[in-house]
């Protein structure tokens, strides 16, 4: 009889691990992620708009996973970065995150009202954008993923 005790035991642990799985599979499932956009492995959204300049902001997974942000430090107009440069900050009240540029390019513009309503990117994580770069290699966009690509990353 103990034999059998221990394998109810060790089932119903494989249950609970299976339904915590399920759990965090039916989270990532539900999270939204626009076809029109690029994202990077650190979990920005890109979007070509006209003249070269990158709309961007950070995933709706990004901002779940971060909880509600507090702050946002975002980086200056006319500040130039490069790819996967460090370029601004995100702070919830869980922890702080570094955001990188998807693309090389200058500063052009930045979202300020998120500087006292940092919320806002909570509720609409791709209306909420952080700020936009102008560049003059569109073609880096290509090193981004497409929709699919990025939610396969992220369930994994």
């Amino acid at each position: 009889m103990p034999v059998i005790g221990q394998m109810n035991t060790k089932n119903a642990q494989a249950k609970q691990i299976s339904q915590k799985l399920n759990a965090h599979r039916r989270e990532s499932d539900m999270i939204d992620l626009p076809k029109n956009l690029k994202y990077a492995t650190s979990h920005e959204w890109a979007k070509l708009e006209d003249d070269n300049v990158v709309r961007v902001g950070i995933t709706d997974f990004a901002q779940q996973q971060l909880g509600d942000l507090v702050y946002i430090k975002l980086p200056v107009v006319g500040d130039v970065f490069k790819a996967q440069q460090h370029c601004a900050v995100v702070e919830s009240v869980k922890s702080a995150s570094d955001l990188y540029s998807p693309v090389s390019g200058k500063i052009v513009a930045v979202n300020d009202s998120l500087i006292d309503d940092a919320y806002l990117v909570n509720d609409e994580p791709y209306q909420a954008w952080l700020f936009c770069i102008k560049t003059e290699t569109p073609a880096e966009l290509d090193n981004l993923m497409d929709a699919d690509a990025y939610q396969t990353m992220i369930d994994q």
